[in-house]
């Protein structure tokens, strides 16, 4: 077994919600008064804690306009927004063929606590986690500190561990933190933006992640 822990992200790569995500921030940008942003620009930031993700839309907001869009935010996101957000197809039989070769399963990604907790619960796939680091509990992505935490709890070694995600941010952090990375295409970003940072694999869809993480 080459890898002893298979860290993952959650939006775009085991959660289809790049399209909830973006509906969010522009619902919110139009009650805001703001220039939308591009549904692109809006994949670019996935992944960043939500206050730099709207900070990096629209730099200028003073401290109570971003307060106040944060806020919006997550009630457009949990309570209005129906947008479907699937897990993707296969993603479970992955998670159990990982967890019967007894390969360690963990979470890094930009939702806070309350948002990851929430849909883990909805998803039916706690039990499978050992362990999860969300950006209210570390710096946002592309700093390696959520990578770090994850193999210091967990007692394993950099050469042991790969970070799985749909964003240059996800790549970018495993580099960062001197771990291995597989990009998945189906979420935010292109093979061709993933493959800057130099993972070991990019996939096209969730099944194929079974060859590079199953033995």
């Amino acid at each position: 077994m080459k890898y002893k822990l298979v860290i993952f992200d959650w939006d775009g790569t085991i959660m289809d919600s790049v399209g909830r995500i973006v509906s969010c921030v522009k619902t919110v940008q139009q009650a805001s008064g703001l220039e939308l942003s591009s549904e692109q620009a809006i994949k670019d930031i996935i992944g960043l804690s939500l206050d730099k993700a709207l900070l990096t839309l629209t730099p200028n907001l003073n401290s109570q306009q971003l307060a106040t869009m944060v806020e919006a935010y997550r009630v457009e996101y949990v309570e209005n927004d129906l947008t479907p957000t699937p897990i993707f197809t296969a993603f479970e039989s992955l998670l159990m063929a990982l967890r019967q070769q007894g390969t360690l399963i963990a979470i890094a990604t930009g939702k806070g606590r309350s948002g990851l907790d929430r849909v883990i619960v909805q998803s039916g796939f706690g039990h499978y986690f050992c362990d999860t680091v969300c950006a209210t509990e570390a710096n946002s992505k592309p700093d390696p500190q959520m990578i770090e935490l994850l193999l210091a709890r967990l007692g394993i070694e950099h050469d042991q561990a790969v970070m799985i995600g749909d964003s240059s941010l996800d790549m970018a952090m495993a580099q960062h933190a001197g771990v291995d990375a597989i990009g998945v295409t189906y979420g935010a970003h292109t093979r061709q933006v993933l493959a800057q940072h130099q993972p070991v694999a990019i996939v096209d869809q969730p099944e194929e992640l079974i060859s590079h993480l199953v033995i």
